[in-house]
């Protein structure tokens, strides 16, 4: 096996140094891993199979004490050993630097940090733009998996957040709920969906199944950027499909992709993370199942879904809010991860900010307020064509579930925000009746776009303004923590 040079674990009490023996270790390892590639494809055969490993962090607790009570992540549930790999520590910088010192105020114990077992795909070991594959031949591309590693999918599962992981005996406890190949495998994905680079992606981020949310979110973003006034607002840059960035008072770089994919995402990118990442995630749950298992890795504040719904109560009006505080999952995506009995609860603090955020937009408030807004439960549905079932079916489920609105993403987004332990909230907008003889027609949709998506998004997006101004502790929520949580927030 050819290894680059091996660092056994050390012990750090300054978080700063810890970070930066993980930030010596990783790169020493995919520089490693991108030379020995270059030459295979130049056409040199190693001698033996190249190996490099992902660093890793762990801790070893001696006592049943526990940290603040109080405290929503940074502790650990008892006594033993806890470990982690890490990658990309250029992108996760901050937040590695944040677990690490959480864990040193919370239990004063020292950090371990090395070279892991667990090996580095060759394939994430490439920058955004590399590519090599078209250029080898089926068999040079079949030689590839004697020489070099590959990834596995035996090592990058979800059963840490889905709470079914279970330890071998002497093996470590979990200190994140990703481990590194994970967290590899959806920077990947993430490019490919969303046309960006992950490094854009933001804290607080809003999901839509309209382009129409779209237009205005870039023209939006391409306004503010033209506003060199400081006064105006936080943000530096804007961020496109195909990393054009427009950056404030300055020409936009970057050329446009040909065409979009699959679920584009833009970018209103603060300097301290901590801006707005809009994605048109389409039609159905299958779409917000996969954006969110990979947004997940990044370990974002919030999740907010605006979208459009059918309004189930003849008291509704087109044009009318939603707030979901509840939700009936007949979307099946998530069945096998997260059990239909399992309870998505609504989270306060996001509830409040985006009423105070639909108050503030309209100018509305009180009893007046409500003739707008109506808070209740979301049912969303595999099946876009819900609506030629026989009539009495979905009648009788939607009145025994209370149910007010009815969509294909919300519930999705909310469980696997559950699920992930990511903040999550739902505002939908009635677009259309059709238990009440008003289905979607070509008119009457453009009339309703017109009127409602830019105040929509608005709202949205205050309400992301409200949320900020939280402490991140305060806002990652008890609710969303199991019995035996990980430290990584």
């Amino acid at each position: 096996m050819l290894n680059p040079p091996f660092s056994p674990p050390q012990s750090f009490d300054d978080p700063h140094a810890a970070l930066a023996q993980v930030r010596a270790i990783y790169p020493q390892s995919t520089d490693y891993l991108r030379d020995a590639l270059e030459r295979f494809v130049a056409g040199e055969d190693p001698p033996r199979r190249v190996r490099a490993c992902y660093p890793f962090v762990r801790v070893r607790i001696d006592t049943v004490a526990r940290a603040d009570s109080r405290l929503s992540y940074g502790f650990v549930a008892g006594p033993g050993t806890f470990e982690t790999t890490l990658t990309r520590p250029d992108l996760f910088e901050r937040y590695y630097l944040e677990q690490f010192q959480l864990l040193r105020a919370n239990h004063g114990v020292a950090l371990e940090v090395g070279t892991s077992r667990q090996p580095i795909a060759v394939h994430f070991a490439l920058a955004d733009d590399d590519y090599f594959e078209g250029t080898l031949s089926p068999e040079r591309r079949l030689l590839m998996r004697d020489l070099f590693d590959l990834p596995d999918l035996g090592s990058m599962d979800d059963g840490i957040a889905n709470g079914t992981y279970e330890p071998r005996s002497g093996e470590p406890q979990p200190l994140a709920l990703f481990t590194a190949p994970r967290v590899d495998y959806s920077l990947h994905r993430l490019r490919h969906y969303t046309g960006s680079s992950p490094e854009h992606v933001q804290n607080f981020v809003l999901f839509t199944n309209y382009q129409f949310y779209i237009d205005e979110f870039v023209r939006l973003g391409r306004e503010m950027m033209a506003t060199v006034d400081p006064a105006a607002h936080d943000y530096a840059a804007f961020v496109e499909p195909g990393n054009v960035i427009t950056r404030r008072g300055q020409a936009t770089t970057g050329t446009p992709l040909a065409r979009l994919p699959q679920m584009p995402a833009y970018h209103l990118v603060r300097d301290d993370g901590a801006g707005i990442t809009m994605v048109n995630i389409g039609v159905g749950p299958a779409n917000a199942k996969t954006i969110t298992d990979h947004i997940a890795v990044l370990r974002p504040h919030a999740w907010i879904m605006l979208g459009h719904c059918a309004g189930l109560r003849t008291t509704q009006q087109l044009g009318d809010y939603v707030l979901a505080h509840g939700y009936v999952r007949e979307d099946h995506v998530l069945d096998e991860d997260l059990p239909t009995w399992v309870p998505i609860p609504a989270l306060a603090e996001i509830q409040v900010a985006l009423e105070q955020a639909v108050a503030e937009v309209t100018q509305l408030s009180g009893y007046e307020l409500k003739r707008i807004m109506r808070t209740g439960t979301v049912a969303s549905t595999d099946n876009r064509d819900w609506e030629l079932l026989p009539h009495r079916t979905p009648l009788r489920r939607f009145s025994q579930s209370r149910a007010i609105a009815l969509d294909m993403e919300s519930a999705t987004i909310a469980a696997n925000g559950f699920r992930f332990r990511v903040p999550y909230g739902t505002l939908l907008c009635v677009s259309d009746k059709p238990l009440h003889g008003e289905i979607k027609l070509p008119g009457m949709a453009h009339q309703f776009y017109r009127a409602r998506v830019d105040q929509h998004l608005r709202i949205g997006m205050r309400a992301i303004e409200l949320l900020r101004r939280q402490r991140p502790d305060r806002l990652h929520s008890r609710k969303l923590r199991s019995f035996s949580e990980v430290a990584f927030q």
